[in-house]
């Protein structure tokens, strides 16, 4: 076992460093170059190293982004697909980060927000996790019930075997073998892919929805807030440096791992891009947008693309494997996360059993997010509500990590310099849009569902 390694806030220019052996030998590691591999066990090893960027990116296009997205597409049109196209790079900023931090660190974002910042901040950002994805789990509920009831299924079986699933796989399964069978369960998602192809909408349409953005109406900001909290879900940053860690990869990974997150974040925003697409070119026209009040409702604006039966079949499978996906994601990013704040270092995959604790918590917030799924009347609402959550705490995370790149980084990998600034910048920027456009939509008096038909009428 390593030597338990402790972080210096107080390191020279700002750095975290190591302390003890595990200093000295880190150091030595930084310095001396990799061992020379063959060329098959090179793309072996490559090949092994896959598996944290894509799987966070398939979470990250998870149901309540496919809500928000479907929902700006039947009300908007394609006027907030510009905003999904823009928000590729600063994804990939981001998670790259985490990577960065995970590979030359060797510890997860809980570990270092503990021993840099303390302990207040370590239980302002666990309370701030635990919430998110409770407020995720709600959306992934609300998949299962929607597809369920769509073919007939009452929502109370399929949220409670749904429940039930997701708890066996926490307390039994280990992160390996979780990452294999959920990186299968996410083609699935590649079926938004296959009604976006069928839509049709034409090219004038588009342009011409795309350069009108109606920025005065609070309906319209407060749902690009929503595909703002969607596509940064601050548990996704807990989920990829823990699982970076748990994989042991090291720096012969780590251009690999940059690739895969750069082509994770590509592939998420075009899973979303393609529900907004498909329903905007079969919604949007027809202003049913306010009709849409579960993820069933979208599956039956597929029917004009696909088919009567076909259509709603291929969105509902997509449907699944993104609640899914996610559901395990999160999930696993709440178990790694408050273990890693708790000074719990990665233990909750290893030893299970002894830590009754967290599955009472963790027993209690599912049970709650299913109740919550079970009770409510308009199950596409809810998820776009739970998607403006998350930018109310999308600073922090996002602060947390980008301090802990530019303090606790070794050598040329700190960040620093103008991508130091260029990556502040940007943060700042997209969380600003968010909070805006959320203040905007509670506090501006329009109802965020109306706002869209009274545009529609005015013009």
């Amino acid at each position: 076992m390593q030597p338990y390694r402790r972080w210096h806030a107080s390191a020279p220019h700002g750095q975290c460093r190591l302390s003890g052996r595990a200093s000295e030998s880190e150091s030595m590691s930084e310095a001396a170059p990799a061992p020379a591999l063959t060329k098959s066990r090179a793309i072996l090893r490559s090949l092994a190293a896959i598996g944290p960027g894509i799987l966070v990116m398939l979470a990250d296009a998870d149901v309540g982004n496919v809500a928000t997205s479907a929902q700006a597409g039947a009300r908007w049109g394609f006027r907030l697909l510009p905003l999904l196209v823009v928000l590729i790079p600063v994804l990939y900023i981001i998670q790259e980060l985490t990577v960065r931090l995970g590979i030359f660190t060797r510890r997860g974002l809980g570990e270092l927000v503990r021993e840099r910042f303390g302990r207040t901040w370590s239980v302002i950002a666990g309370i701030g996790l635990v919430t998110v994805v409770l407020a995720s789990l709600v959306t992934e509920f609300t998949g299962v019930a929607s597809i369920g009831e769509l073919y007939g299924v009452s929502r109370n079986f399929c949220v409670p075997l749904a429940a039930f699933i997701l708890l066996c796989i926490v307390a039994t399964g280990t992160y390996r073998r979780i990452e294999h069978i959920t990186l299968w369960i996410g083609a699935f998602q590649l079926a938004f892919f296959v009604v976006a192809a069928a839509a049709r909408p034409g090219l004038h349409r588009v342009a011409s929805e795309m350069i009108d953005l109606p920025m005065g109406n609070s309906g319209f900001l407060f749902l690009g807030a929503a595909i703002i909290g969607a596509c940064f879900n601050p548990w996704m940053m807990f989920y990829q440096q823990s699982a970076v860690v748990d994989k042991r990869l090291d720096s012969r990974d780590y251009a690999m791992s940059r690739a895969e997150t750069a082509v994770g974040s590509v592939v998420a925003q075009l899973l979303t891009a393609s529900v907004l697409f498909a329903v905007a070119t079969t919604a949007g026209p027809l202003g049913i947008g306010a009709h849409l009040q579960t993820i069933g409702d979208i599956s039956v604006t597929m029917k004009p693309l696909l088919g009567d039966t076909l259509g709603p079949l291929v969105f509902s499978a997509g449907v699944l494997g993104a609640s899914m996906v996610a559901a395990v994601v999160c999930s696993l990013a709440m178990a790694w996360g408050v273990g890693e704040l708790c000074g719990l270092r990665r233990t909750l995959e290893y030893q299970p059993r002894r830590l009754r604790w967290f599955f009472l918590i963790y027993l209690a917030g599912t049970v709650f997010a299913a109740a919550l799924v079970l009770c409510s009347r308009n199950l596409l609402w809810l998820n776009i509500l739970a998607q403006v959550a998350n930018v109310f705490t999308l600073p922090f995370v996002m602060g947390f990590v980008i301090v802990l790149a530019a303090t606790c980084l070794p050598g040329r990998h700190l960040l620093r310099g103008w991508y130091l600034w260029l990556t502040v910048f940007l943060a700042v920027l997209t969380c600003g849009c968010g909070l805006v456009g959320a203040a905007q939509g509670i506090l501006g008096g329009a109802d965020p569902m109306a706002a869209s038909m009274l545009y529609r009428d005015a013009r």
